[in-house]
């Protein structure tokens, strides 16, 4: 994708902090952290989200953050870990590149976490129905 930042940043166009890389994975530091050792992991391969990444990019791309999490959490200091992957404008993508979020957390850092909204009475029903009718 030629006007794709996180292809530019694969491509060695567009600089960036690497912390990790692999034939098919780059990680690198984000450079609007929510706290210091913000990383954001991308497939090199283009796909917009979720919804076309092929199986083993996305499994390539989640196995290096399940090994980068801890190794960052541990030099970073941090209290916990947040692993995210926003899909879409609504869900806050930004960059339409695949790519997960790996945000060290601390104790009264001051980020708020999402909050739940409960379920009408039988609501539960009718969305695990809906659901359930899609995945087979």
């Amino acid at each position: 994708m030629n006007d794709c930042l996180f292809c530019k940043i694969v491509a060695g166009t567009v600089p960036c902090e690497k912390v990790y890389e692999d034939e098919r994975v780059l990680a690198f530091l984000d450079i609007h952290p929510i706290n210091r050792g913000h990383t954001l992991v991308i497939p090199k391969i283009h796909a917009d989200n979720i919804y076309n990444i092929h199986g083993k990019d996305f499994c390539d791309l989640m196995e290096t953050v399940r090994k980068l999490a801890p190794k960052i959490k541990g030099v970073i200091g941090a209290d916990g870990i947040n692993i995210g992957m926003n899909n879409d404008s609504a869900a806050g993508q930004v960059v339409f590149h695949a790519h997960v979020h790996i945000i060290p957390r601390f104790d009264n850092d001051g980020h708020k976490h999402w909050y739940g909204t409960p379920y009408k009475e039988g609501e539960t029903q009718v969305v695990a129905d809906k659901i359930r009718s899609v995945v087979g």
